[in-house]
C-alpha cells in the first residue's frame, strides 16, 4: 500500500496562528570556536576515549571537506548530529545555559528534553545512574531512572523562545509527553510552537516511571492508543512531528507504521532498553539504589548499538516497502552512538539524523566536533560528497536466512563450475580454447 504524501505543514488548522518559517539555518556571522576552552578539544584535538579528530564548525557547518548538512521535513540541519532529549536539552537559565553550550559548540540541533504540562507530578530521585564498564574500565552500558524534565514548563518555554532569538537559525526541538488528554496534547502543541520551535517529538517511548502514569512507552506498547495520540497531535501542529519508538516491544515497525499513518512527518527510533544494571554483591542490593531499593531503568550508550541498528534497519525497510520514504517521511536513529562511524552505519541503514544523550553525558558537548570529523572520514574514504549519498546503501543486503542458504548453495555451485572439465568427454571443438583457458592455474 502506498502512503499519502506527507502533508507540508505551511498552513496552521483553523484557529490557529500561523507560525514561524523553518529556519534557513545559513551560516551567520557568529562563528562556533574551534577550541573549546579549557577542554583542549581544538580542531584536530581528541577527546579521553574518542578516536576521530576534531573539525572545525561554524554554526554548525563544516568548513571543507564533503557536506553534512540535510535537509529533513523541510528543515535544515548544519550537520546530522542531533542532541538527543535527556540532561543535555534541560536548560538555559543563567550561568548554566546547557542548551546554548550545544550551539555554541556545533551541534546540528537540540531536542528538549521531554516537557509536560504539569511538571510539578514529575520528581526525580538521586542517584538514578549506574555504568557498566567493560574489562578495560570503560564505560560501555548505561542505566538511568530518570523521568522528564522536572522544570516548570512556563520556564521551559520562556527559555526555548529566548534560545530561538539567540539562535534563530538553529534547529530546536521540543519532545512533548501529556496524560492520555486530548485538551493536554493540543495545549502542549500549541504553547511550543508560539516559541517558535521547529519541530515536535512525541516520546512514547520512557520505559520507567512515566509509563506509571500511562505515559511514554506504555502508549508506545499500545499501537492504537499511539495512533489516537498522534492524530491529536497532528490536528493542530504546524510543524513537523517525528513519533519516538519504544524498542521494548515484539515488533518496533507496528507502531511506528501506526504513527506515519496518522499524519507523522517521520519516526526516531531507539529510546533506551528496559534494564536493570546489577546486584551489589556486598549490600545485596540493586543498583542504582536509592534507600535500597530500584526499578528498572534504561539501557543506553555502546552496549545497545546492535539492538538499535536491528530496529532501524527493520523500520527502514517497512517504510521503503510501505511507501513512506518516497513520500518524504523520515528516520532519527538513535542507540549507542560515540564515533562519525557509527553515525554511518546509522545512516546506511536509512536515518535521516543521529541522536546523542549519553555520549555527552560522559564526553562533553565539544565531542560533536569529533563525531563531524569521523563522519567525514569515512565519506572521504568513499568518496561520498553529501549523506545522501550513502543513506540507505545497506539496507538492500539484508535478506531471510532461507535466501542466504540459497545464495551460498549457488555460490559454491559456481565455483565448483570454474574448476574446469570434468573429463576428456567434455571437450568442445567450439570451445577448445575457453576449455583449456579454464583449467590454467596461473590467469
Amino acid at each position: 500500500m502506498q502512503h499519502p504524501a506527507i502533508r507540508t505543514r505551511s498552513a496552521p488548522v483553523a484557529g490557529r496562528a500561523a507560525s514561524r518559517p523553518f529556519p534557513a539555518n545559513a551560516v551567520s556571522a557568529r562563528r562556533v570556536a574551534a577550541r573549546a576552552a579549557g577542554n583542549g578539544n581544538g580542531a584536530g584535538g581528541r577527546l579521553s576515549g574518542i578516536t576521530d579528530p576534531a573539525i572545525e564548525l561554524v554554526d554548525g557547518a563544516v568548513t571543507s571537506g564533503p557536506d553534512l548538512s540535510v535537509v529533513v521535513n523541510g528543515v535544515k540541519f548544519p550537520n546530522p548530529f542531533v542532541i538527543g532529549s535527556g540532561p543535555p536539552g534541560t536548560n538555559y537559565q543563567a550561568g548554566l545555559r546547557v542548551m546554548k553550550k550545544a550551539f555554541d559548540e556545533g551541534w546540528g540541533g537540540v531536542i528538549v528534553k521531554t516537557l509536560s504540562l504539569e511538571a510539578k507530578k514529575v520528581i526525580n530521585v538521586t542517584p538514578r545512574y549506574a555504568k557498566l564498564r567493560d574489562s578495560n574500565g570503560s564505560v560501555f552500558g548505561w542505566e538511568n531512572i530518570e523521568l522528564i524534565s522536572d522544570r516548570p514548563f512556563e520556564t521551559m518555554v520562556a527559555e526555548m523562545k529566548r534560545l530561538k532569538e539567540e539562535y534563530p537559525g538553529r534547529v530546536l526541538i521540543a519532545s512533548i509527553m501529556e496524560e492520555i488528554s486530548r485538551g493536554a496534547w493540543e495545549e502542549i502543541v500549541g504553547r511550543c510552537e508560539e516559541v517558535g520551535v521547529d519541530a515536535f517529538e512525541i516520546n512514547f517511548s520512557c520505559p520507567h516511571g512515566m509509563p506509571e502514569r500511562r505515559m511514554g512507552m506504555a502508549v508506545g506498547q499500545d499501537p492504537d492508543l499511539l495512533s489516537e495520540v498522534c492524530t491529536w497531535v497532528n490536528g493542530v501542529a504546524t510543524k513537523p512531528v517525528w513519533a519516538k519508538m519504544t524498542p521494548n516491544i515484539t515488533d518496533i515497525t507496528v507502531p511506528a507504521k501506526a504513527a506515519l499513518d496518522a499524519g507523522c512527518e517521520g519516526v526516531a527510533a531507539i529510546n533506551t532498553i528496559q534494564s536493570v544494571m546489577g546486584i551489589n554483591l556486598d549490600t545485596l542490593r540493586p543498583e542504582p539504589a536509592v534507600e535500597g531499593y530500584t526499578t528498572p531503568g534504561g539501557y543506553s550508550y555502546k552496549a545497545v548499538k546492535p539492538i538499535a541498528l536491528a530496529k532501524v534497519m527493520n523500520i527502514s525497510r517497512m517504510m521503503e516497502a510501505g511507501g513512506y520514504c518516497a513520500n518524504g517521511a523520515s528516520l532519527s536513529g538513535i542507540g549507542g552512538v560515540d564515533s562519525g562511524a557509527d553515525a554511518a552505519e546509522f545512516i546506511l541503514l536509512g536515518s535521516d539524523t543521529v541522536q546523542v544523550c549519553t555520549g555527552v553525558m560522559i564526553h562533553g558537548y565539544p565531542v560533536v566536533k569529533n563525531y563531524c570529523g569521523g563522519l567525514q572520514a569515512f565519506m572521504t574514504k568513499h568518496g561520498f560528497s553529501s549523506i545522501a549519498e550513502f543513506k540507505g546503501a545497506s539496507l538492500p543486503y539484508f535478506t531471510t536466512h532461507t535466501d542466504l542458504v540459497a545464495k551460498q548453495k549457488a555460490a559454491v555451485q559456481a565455483k565448483k563450475a570454474k574448476v574446469g572439465l570434468a573429463n576428456d568427454a567434455d571437450w568442445s571443438g567450439d570451445d577448445f580454447v575457453q576449455n583449456a583457458e579454464s583449467m590454467v592455474a596461473n590467469r
